[in-house]
């Protein structure tokens, strides 16, 4: 599901009830939907990590971006589902690269759902994870200068950024100098209490997480567009991106909405 433009509007009012069909069931609502998943609660955990869960959104033939964005993939209803899988988790992670180029803000921004999580005992904001190899994050990202946010920066580096609006933390783990990202989720789990971890991306850290065999659950928003290429756009990406998972994964289909020719498919990882 792609990174949206803002909206002032509660998740929840920016989209008309899903169809259920699987499992099959009246319509629904964004809000209804989210709290049957489960999210609320800790899922059956994973081994000295948090529940791990990547939202991607892709083109029928399998493209994650138009013109280097997936704003153009989307629409109401999974803006609303972005949002909404946001409510109920402990962290969002996501790297840097997304982070600058769709403009990441506040991880919660409607009043409704910050007084949801604050209702279950949940802080108004989720921790914002922040994957960056380079550290090279400009100190105009939204997410940085805002002083509500809690930022948790994940790198192999041992620099840090300047001081910022944002209160700003690191974990840092780092194997044969590069960053090793069970050890990171590892202590997301134990310095932060992160049971469940919601990733957003990019395709290159979506596939790292794969590799390592980090991943508890998919969810992926079918868009209705058929994209080709991509040819000479050196921008254009597929949901995971980098050297090919051996041996491939396999998935369970857990759950399928439908809402104006856009797919909501849930899949659980097979172990």
């Amino acid at each position: 599901m792609g990174v949206p433009q803002p909206d002032p509007r509660p998740a929840a009012a920016q989209s008309p009830p899903l169809q259920r069909l699987l499992p099959p069931g009246a319509d629904a609502s964004v809000q209804e939907i989210v709290d049957d998943l489960g999210l609320w609660h800790e899922p059956e955990p994973s081994p000295g990590r948090p529940h791990v869960i990547i939202n991607m959104v892709a083109t029928v033939d399998g493209r994650a971006s138009l013109d280097g964005r997936s704003a153009p993939l989307s629409s109401s209803a999974d803006r609303a589902l972005f949002h909404g899988l946001r409510t109920p988790v402990d962290a969002v992670l996501v790297g840097a690269s997304t982070v600058r180029v769709e403009r990441y803000g506040l991880i919660v921004r409607d009043e409704a759902s910050r007084q949801a999580r604050l209702a279950r005992g949940l802080p108004a904001q989720p921790l914002a994870c922040i994957v960056s190899g380079r550290l090279a994050l400009g100190a105009d990202i939204p997410l940085l200068a805002d002083p509500e946010a809690r930022v948790v920066i994940v790198t192999a580096s041992d620099q840090s950024l300047p001081a910022g609006g944002a209160r700003l933390d690191y974990v840092r783990a780092r194997r044969d100098g590069l960053l090793d990202l069970p050890a990171a989720l590892a202590q997301l789990r134990e310095r932060f209490d992160v049971r469940t971890l919601l990733c957003e991306g990019g395709p290159h850290l979506a596939s790292q997480l794969f590799a390592a065999g980090l991943v508890d659950e998919l969810f992926l928003s079918v868009s209705p567009k058929l994209a080709g290429g991509p040819g000479d756009d050196v921008q254009a990406s597929h949901i995971l991106e980098g050297a090919e998972l051996r041996p491939s994964v396999d998935l369970k289909l857990l759950g399928a909405l439908h809402s104006d020719s856009h797919l909501f498919l849930r899949y659980g990882v097979a172990r």
